[in-house]
């Protein structure tokens, strides 16, 4: 089980750790790489065809333009979860906007602006197919919010 985890900046890291964490400590392989779609185009299209055969999902987080989950999904053939970041123009609807509109042919799974734990959760319910205690693991993650809630619940109604 593997994941690569590309940010078009170092300064989206923060992030996307949360969501690292949560995949490493499901006994997910980790692969994070900075990369940009207009900066590093050589490197980014050398790094996908490194990858081609060890990776199972891509996570791309991005903001601004956030071209890049698009540029990888064009490059490869592995699920792509893209990510948009929060930017310092548009409040990350511009990254949202980017990665949802996506021509046809070229589909990027997107989360919501910001939600790296949302994205490595994405990440593993499509390994879930090929990996079935993965399947069990996230099954009980669910099993553990539901009985947060409750005991916030049952916390409440004294």
């Amino acid at each position: 089980m593997k994941v690569a985890v590309v940010m078009g900046s170092k300064s989206d890291y923060p992030k996307l750790e949360e969501g690292i964490g949560l995949l490493r400590k499901y006994g997910v392989e980790v692969l994070v790489r900075v990369l940009s779609a207009h900066r590093t185009p050589r490197e980014l299209e050398e790094f996908i065809k490194e990858i081609d055969e060890e990776v199972d999902v891509i996570i791309a987080a991005a903001g601004k333009a956030a071209h890049l989950p698009g540029v990888i999904a064009a490059n490869t053939l592995i699920p792509v979860v893209g990510l948009p970041i929060k930017s310092s123009t548009m409040d990350g609807l511009d990254s949202l906007l980017s990665m949802v509109q996506m021509p046809k042919g070229i589909p990027v799974a997107t989360v919501t602006i910001d939600a790296g734990l949302n994205a490595a959760l994405m990440a593993m319910q499509i390994m879930s197919i090929k990996y079935p205690k993965l399947k069990e693991d996230l099954k009980d993650y669910r099993d553990e919010m539901a009985r947060k809630v409750l005991e916030d619940d049952m916390s409440l109604r004294g």
